[in-house]
Order: C-alpha cells, then sequence, then structure tokens
C-alpha cells in the first residue's frame, strides 16, 4: 500500500469528519501523525488549500517535507519568512523570495495548479506583502521556445537577477553568445539556454563548480528574485515620499528613478497603500475548489452511518504545534468550542478541555 492512498482512510474516523464541519474545534493529534492527520484533512475537505501555521521556518520545512509523502511534492508549497529583521537595511535571501513569489503565484491559478496545503511560519503569516506582488509572473523558457536573447536579459534584470561573467549564485544571469546561463531563485542548481539563432536548441541543468552540463531539461520557470520591484506604481509612491518624508530622502530619490540596491526591502511599509498579508490571497473560503463527494461511510448521523455524505466545508487554517506533546492524553480528543475558524493540531488536552502545551500549562480555544 502506498503512503499517498492512506490519508482517505481518516473518512472513517468520525472525529475527522467533525471537525471538517465545525466552525471551530480543537483534535489533539501526536507528533507523528501529525502530517498523516493534516493529509487526510485537506483530501477530504472542500475548501483548498489549507494553511498551516507553525511557529518556526524550522517546524514548517519538516512538516512539510513529511506532508509530501502522503500527497506528493506538488500538492505542498512553504512560504517561508524573510530571516532579517523589521527595518534591518539587508535584503532577504534570494531563494526566500523566489519560494515567496513561487507559493503566491501558485495560489493565484487556483485549482489547476494550486498547492492543496500551504505551511508558513507565523512571521510569515503577520509579514506585509509588496504592492500587486502575487501578480509576478515566472519567465517561463521550454526547447524549441523562440525568444530574443536581449529581451530574456532585460526581463531578468527587471525581476531582480544580476548580470555577471559566471553564474555562481541564485539571481545571477550570464550571457557568452548564443548562450544565457541563469540561476533561478527557486532552483537547486543554475539553467543553460543554448540558442540556435533565435531557438532554444538545448536546454540543460549545470554544475557551478565546472560549469559542464548535467542533464537536459525539457521547461524551466524562472521566478523574481525581489519581492519588491521598482514598477511605476512603487515609482510614484517613491517620489512622493522625497518631499513628504525628507528624511529618507536619499532611499525614496533612488526607487523613484528605478534602481535596485540591497536592503530596499526593508523600505517596503513606506511603499504599500494598504496592508497586504498572506491570508488575502487566500480569503475565508480557501482556493475555491469544486466541491466533490467524500465517499461511502463519510460520517455520522444520531449514530447512523450515512452513505455519499457531502462533507460541509471545512476551515481554511490549521495551527499545528511544533513541539512534541511532554506527557498523556494526547491522542483522540476533540472538541468543538468557540466561535474560531481554525483547526488546531495541537498538543493535548489540558484540565477543563483546555489545550495544554509543552511546558504543562492549558490554553483556551479563543471563544468570541
Amino acid at each position: 500500500m502506498r503512503l499517498r492512498s492512506l490519508p482517505g482512510l481518516l473518512r472513517h474516523d468520525d472525529a475527522v469528519v467533525d471537525v471538517l464541519g465545525a466552525p471551530g474545534a480543537v483534535v489533539a493529534v501526536p507528533e507523528p501523525a501529525r502530517a498523516f492527520a493534516l493529509a487526510g484533512l485537506a483530501q477530504l475537505s472542500e475548501r483548498q488549500p489549507l494553511l498551516v501555521a507553525v511557529p518556526t521556518g524550522t517546524d514548517a520545512e519538516r512538516l512539510a517535507f513529511d506532508l509530501r509523502a502522503y500527497t506528493g511534492a506538488d500538492a505542498v508549497e512553504t512560504f517561508p519568512a524573510w530571516e532579517t529583521l523589521p527595518f534591518e537595511r539587508v535584503s532577504p535571501s534570494v531563494e526566500t523570495m523566489g519560494r515567496r513569489l513561487r507559493a503566491m503565484w501558485r495560489l493565484r491559478h487556483g485549482a489547476a495548479e494550486g498547492p492543496r496545503l500551504i505551511v508558513a511560519p507565523v512571521r510569515a503569516l503577520i509579514q506585509r506583502l509588496g504592492p500587486r506582488v502575487e501578480d509576478a509572473e515566472p519567465t517561463v523558457v521550454a526547447a524549441g521556445d523562440v525568444l530574443d536573447v536581449d529581451e530574456l536579459v532585460e526581463r531578468l534584470s527587471l525581476a531582480g537577477y544580476r548580470r555577471e561573467y559566471q553564474v555562481e549564485h541564485r539571481g545571477e544571469v550570464a550571457v557568452r553568445g548564443g548562450i544565457v546561463d541563469v540561476y533561478p531563485s527557486t532552483a537547486d542548481g543554475p539553467v543553460r539556454i543554448d540558442l540556435w539563432g533565435d531557438e532554444v536548441d538545448r536546454l540543460t541543468a549545470f554544475d557551478v563548480n565546472d560549469q559542464r552540463s548535467t542533464e537536459d531539461l525539457e521547461r524551466v520557470e524562472i521566478f523574481a528574485c525581489r519581492e519588491l520591484l521598482p514598477t511605476p506604481a512603487v515609482q510614484e509612491r517613491a517620489s512622493l515620499l522625497v518631499g513628504q518624508q525628507p528624511w529618507g530622502r536619499a532611499q525614496w530619490e533612488r526607487l523613484a528613478e528605478g534602481l535596485m540596491f540591497d536592503g530596499m526591502e526593508s523600505w517596503l511599509p513606506w511603499l504599500a497603500g494598504e496592508e497586504h498579508l498572506l491570508g488575502d490571497l487566500i480569503g475565508p473560503s480557501g482556493g475555491g475548489r469544486p466541491g466533490r463527494h467524500a465517499g461511502p461511510d463519510m460520517g455520522r448521523d444520531g449514530g447512523s452511518v450515512r452513505r455519499d455524505r457531502r462533507l460541509p466545508p471545512a476551515a481554511p487554517a490549521l495551527r499545528a504545534a511544533a513541539r512534541p506533546h511532554q506527557g498523556a492524553g494526547a491522542v483522540g480528543h476533540l472538541g468543538a468550542r468557540g466561535t474560531g475558524h481554525a483547526e488546531d493540531l495541537g498538543h493535548g488536552v489540558g484540565p477543563g478541555g483546555g489545550r495544554r502545551g509543552a511546558a504543562g500549562q492549558a490554553a483556551r480555544w479563543p471563544g468570541p
């Protein structure tokens, strides 16, 4: 039996069925079964995607790795937080910004190419997004495409890529005759675009150490490597700030001229017109995937099992605690209390129905 077939077995679990229909619920799941339970909820729920919030980026990476064993690689997306501190004049890593852009792009494409689960640390959920950053489209290159080298390099430069003599790091692009080397922000290695005239004759991955091609590729998606780009709207806003906020005149003028520089993302709070978070892209109803029947023996109604019952919509947000439960009583408890709109896969249950954390203190489910 393959692991991907196991989450569907949760349709026979009454606790899981009740969670799917509850406006607010607490369910305790032991650490080893957390990914399995989340994969089951994603498979049985009508709302897609499900947002899983965890305390840290390390927790997000570990949980996403486990989830892919049950759902497949394309069904899970990680939304990392910036490594930089607020107002620190340093840009986040190219990989982090590229992965965030990819997650937002997949969200915008909905059910066709969108993920079923998004795992994000708390910092990423409360971090403001750039102006219209979710509209950024990747540059897609496939073998046999016809393209202009100058236009390709210009587009990559506008997406934040630096032109270098030789590609060695993410976010770099190099041109040597009819060969364009680029290191995409989300890729594990650089890509070589070999042109015959204006046609892509060969598309390969190559090693940065010896610059030799390693394997042929059919297609590559090149996402931007900066979340804050000097778009006309950003340049206009920066021009206004030159007079309104003269203390940052040097930075506003550089942004108004369309320049890109290290640490420009730290000025995002002044350049964004309104607060724009990841939750705004998902909305209260999830991604809106078409509803489907969950199959036979899905749930109960007064003790009797009904077949082919359509599942009620599940809440799109899941909060998964990251630390393992310390103590007994962590399995099988479900309580639908309060009016919250999240499903909590927590540590355990404390006295009086509260959720017991790793430190042994009970936490109440948020009520009205």
